[in-house]
């Protein structure tokens, strides 16, 4: 079976208030895949 990527992000950066609070995470997902995103408050 094959999958492609479907989604693709790399090196996202978030600024909240004037503060990085997300420096450069980079997130693949392919065909088929489930993924799901938690932070700390859940």
């Amino acid at each position: 079976m094959v999958t492609s990527t479907k989604i693709e992000a790399r090196e996202l950066r978030k600024k909240y208030k004037g503060k990085e609070v997300v420096k450069g995470v980079s997130l693949t997902v392919s065909g088929g895949e489930i993924v799901g995103l938690l932070g700390p408050n859940g």
